[in-house]
C-alpha cells in the first residue's frame, strides 16, 4: 500500500479520535449541567412544597387562610381601640351571671411582681398548636391593649388536631419546625412589660409542648432567662397557657369561649368554623355572647394586672373591674 494512503488513513483515524474526544467532553459537560439543574429543581420544588403545605392545609374553614399575615390597620384598631364601655358591659355580665361561655373568676396564686426597667411584667408561655392558647390570645390581646398597644399582630390557628381555631400570633411563626420557640411581640406599654414565649409546634398534627427547661435553653436574653426561670421556680406549670399578670400567677386558661353556643364536645366548636374576619367583626360589633365572653375574659386578666400598677391605668377605674378585684381578693 502506498505511504500516502497509509498516512491518509492514519490522519483520518486521528481526526476521528479527536472528534470523539471532543464529543465525550461535551457529553460530560452536558450531563453535569443536567445533574446540577435537576438538583436545583428538586431543591426549589421541596421549598415550594413546604410553603404550600404550610399555607394551604385543609381545615374546617377550608384552608389556613392568611396564616402568618399581619392584621391590617382597621383590624388592628379593633384590638387597640376597643371602647372601655365594652369592658364595663362584659364585666357586669360576668358578675351577674348572664354569660353563656365559661369565664373563670378565681383567686390566682399571688407572687411578687417581676420588675424590669421599673415596670411589672406580664409573662406568657404557650404553644401555637394549643387550642386554649389560641382561644385565650383574643382575650389576652384585648387586655394588653388597655395598658398599651400593638404595632403588629398576625393571623394564626391552633393545630389541625387540636380544635383548628382562628387565633392571633404575637409574631410570625416558623411553621415547619419542631424545635424552636417564638419569643417577643410588637407590643409597647408605659405600664407593663410583655414577655411572651410560644413553642412552635407543627400545627399539622395535635397539641405539642415542651417542659419549661426547653424554653429556658432557647432564651434569647437575660430578661427572658430571668422571667422563665421564675416561672419554672413556681412549680405551677401544668400546661399552656401559663401566665403571670402582675402579681397573679394563672396556671391555665381563664376562659372557655368558643362561640355563641356552648360546645357539646371537642369536635363541635363554633369558633373553629369562623374566619378571622368574622371573629374581629364580632369583637367590633359587641352584640353577641362570643364577644361578651372574650371581653369578660380580658376583664379577668386586667383585674389580675391592675394592682401591680396601683390601678393607675384608666381601665382599672371601671366599676366592673373594681368589683372583680374584690371578688378575687387581688392585692388583699
Amino acid at each position: 500500500m502506498p505511504r500516502k494512503t497509509r498516512e491518509s488513513i492514519l490522519e483520518r483515524s486521528i481526526r476521528a479520535n479527536r472528534i470523539l474526544s471532543v464529543a465525550v467532553i461535551a457529553l460530560i459537560i452536558v450531563n453535569a449541567f443536567m445533574i446540577y439543574s435537576i438538583s436545583n429543581l428538586k431543591i426549589t420544588q421541596v421549598s415550594s412544597t413546604t410553603t404550600v403545605q404550610a399555607a394551604n392545609q385543609t381545615t374546617s374553614t377550608g384552608t389556613l387562610a392568611g396564616i402568618n399575615t399581619p392584621l391590617n390597620a382597621s383590624e388592628l384598631a379593633i384590638i387597640n381601640n376597643a371602647p372601655l364601655q365594652y369592658y364595663e358591659t362584659a364585666g357586669e355580665k360576668l358578675l351577674n351571671g348572664t354569660l353563656t361561655d365559661e369565664v373563670l373568676v378565681s383567686n390566682a396564686p399571688q407572687v411578687t411582681p417581676l420588675l424590669f426597667n421599673g415596670k411589672p411584667s406580664i409573662v406568657y408561655i404557650g404553644a401555637d398548636s394549643c387550642i386554649y392558647c389560641g382561644e385565650n390570645r383574643w382575650a389576652m390581646a384585648l387586655a394588653l391593649a388597655k395598658f398599651g398597644s400593638f404595632s403588629a399582630l398576625y393571623k394564626g390557628y391552633s393545630s389541625l388536631g387540636d380544635g383548628d381555631v382562628p387565633t392571633l400570633y404575637w409574631k410570625q411563626y416558623n411553621l415547619t419546625t419542631q424545635s424552636n420557640v417564638s419569643f417577643g411581640s410588637y407590643y409597647s406599654s408605659n405600664y407593663l412589660n410583655f414577655i411572651s414565649a410560644d413553642y412552635e409546634s407543627p400545627i399539622t398534627g395535635g397539641f405539642q409542648i415542651q417542659p419549661l427547661s426547653f424554653f429556658l435553653q432557647k432564651s434569647p436574653n437575660a430578661t427572658y432567662t430571668s422571667a422563665l426561670s421564675f416561672m419554672n421556680s413556681t412549680g405551677k406549670f401544668q400546661g399552656t397557657p401559663f401566665t403571670l399578670w402582675g402579681g397573679a400567677l394563672v396556671p391555665g386558661a381563664d376562659a372557655v369561649v368558643f362561640g355563641n353556643t356552648t360546645p357539646t364536645g371537642a369536635s363541635n366548636l363554633p369558633l373553629s368554623t369562623m374566619s378571622h374576619a368574622q371573629v374581629l367583626s364580632q369583637l367590633k360589633n359587641f352584640n353577641d355572647q362570643f364577644a361578651w365572653g372574650e371581653y369578660a375574659a380580658a376583664d379577668v386578666y386586667i383585674t389580675y394586672a391592675c394592682p401591680a400598677i396601683n390601678n393607675t391605668a384608666q381601665v382599672c377605674q371601671l366599676p366592673a373591674i373594681k368589683r372583680l378585684e374584690l371578688a378575687v381578693s387581688i392585692g388583699k
